[in-house]
């Protein structure tokens, strides 16, 4: 572990975090006056109400509210692109790989932006939503130290039970939000996560300090922009927010096309062939030709006089849908790119987010098309999720994907959570009854 998080102190022995643990059970039980919750946190207690409040459920997992290209463009547009370097060098300085911390930099909403550090600790923080792109937002996971950092508007220690979400309790964290250097307002936060070793004093000030430093670069950072910019004669222009178009297959009888824009979000049903067309522009981002696509399609690469009407059928409906993706031609592609669900799930499958990937699962691709391409990413879909389950996750995530369709009746899913279950578990009677009845 890197000497920086080496300095330790005495923590609440473990009767006290047993009674934190139980006040939060009450808590959310429905018993806001159980008299354990005097052995709480006032700042914590408080943060618990706000969660309530929000409707976040103690077992809620983050949303992920931006990924792949969405995410990319969002993180190069952003005020702390440019001192990712600066955060690593303060926090994470020696070996990133082996720091024994994880660290954290989210924007001024609490959606993380990006997470480095300790290659363990973010495998296994990721099982539990702790990824780039994820909403770790009061509001989305409830007590946590970057969500509430931005909540209270300071930096805040959120020692293991005192988290909200009871996926998060076996860590703790010490976050700080970050500043505009001259309007004030919260441009992001900075978040460290680990054990007891990221809640000393010590660790809070080196965020802390972290933080200010920040701002002072970004303020000089700044100076220096006018100062070119007054050299060379140019004007800023302020960014626009870019459009965001959203592709839903999953679970879905009839798929739909998410838009969201400068004029509001709306939601458009779409036909199985458009569909069926947009998911295999969007798996394949370089573009297809056109008897390519109308093989994957069609499953006749000769059938381009059928493709054609619908790719004109469609430009059209994009542009109804008030999308800013358009259709663009030799190849056959989506600019700018677009996102579905289903990608969706894939990338938190290869960032190691087991348990979001499944809640995000809701069902199969297209289940009605029988277009050889979406066939063929259905079982990829599926194949990827229940590979990874096998390998890495545990009991409790393999009983949760056995509860879907795809996986009611997967023998060995079912056998591996008997053998990853506790011996005295509840759950493992029924469990084996269940075995015996598909056996």
């Amino acid at each position: 572990m890197s000497s920086m998080w080496s300095h330790r102190r005495d923590v609440s022995p473990e009767t006290s975090r047993l009674l934190v643990a139980r006040a939060h059970e009450e808590f959310v039980g429905g018993n806001p006056q159980d008299r354990r919750l005097a052995d709480v946190r006032a700042l914590v207690r408080d943060s618990w109400g706000r969660s309530l409040s929000q409707q976040v459920g103690a077992e809620a997992l983050p949303l992920l509210a931006l990924t792949g290209e969405e995410l990319e463009e969002y993180r190069r547009a952003h005020p702390l692109a440019g001192v990712r370097d600066m955060i690593r060098s303060l926090l994470l300085p020696g070996t990133v790989e082996d720091a024994g911390v994880v660290v954290a930099v989210g924007d001024a909403s609490g959606r993380l932006l990006w997470v480095d550090g300790d290659r363990q600790i973010r495998s296994l923080t990721g099982e539990m939503g702790f990824v780039a792109g994820a909403d770790w937002s009061e509001g989305s996971v409830g007590t946590s130290a970057p969500g509430t950092a931005l909540a209270l508007e300071h930096s805040v220690q959120i020692v293991g039970a005192e988290h909200f979400n009871r996926f998060v309790q076996p860590w703790s964290c010490t976050a700080a939000p970050v500043r505009d250097p001259e309007t004030g307002r919260i441009v992001g936060v900075i978040d460290v996560t680990g054990g007891t070793e990221v809640i000393t004093p010590q660790a809070q000030l080196l965020v802390d300090a972290t933080a200010r430093a920040v701002e002072g670069e970004l303020l000089v950072t700044r100076l220096r922009e006018r100062q070119e910019r007054k050299r060379s004669g140019r004007r800023s222009t302020p960014p626009t927010a870019p459009a965001r178009t959203t592709l839903r297959v999953l679970g879905l009888e009839r798929a739909a096309l998410d838009v969201e824009g400068p004029a509001g979000a709306s939601t458009v049903a779409l036909g199985q062939r458009h569909a069926e067309i947009l998911l295999m522009l969007t798996q394949h981002r370089s573009g297809l030709s056109a008897e390519r696509l109308a093989e994957l399609v069609y499953g006749d690469p000769a059938a381009v006089d059928t493709l054609r009407p619908e790719m004109v059928r469609l430009r059209k409906a994009l542009t109804k849908a008030g999308s800013a993706v358009t259709l663009a031609s030799r190849p056959y592609r989506l600019e700018p790119g677009m996102e579905s669900d289903a990608h969706r799930v894939l990338s938190l499958v290869d960032r190691g987010a087991h348990r979001v990937a499944l809640a995000a699962f809701t069902g199969d691709v297209l289940t009605d098309s029988v277009a050889p391409g979406v066939e063929e990413f259905r079982d990829l879909v599926r194949t990827t999720l229940r590979d990874a389950l096998l390998a890495e996750a545990n009991a409790d995530v393999l009983l949760a994907y056995a509860d879907t369709a795809v996986g009611a009746d997967d023998l060995e899913v079912l056998r591996l959570a008997l053998e990853l279950l506790p011996p005295r578990s509840p759950k493992r009677t029924a469990l084996v009854a269940r075995i015996e009845r598909l056996g």
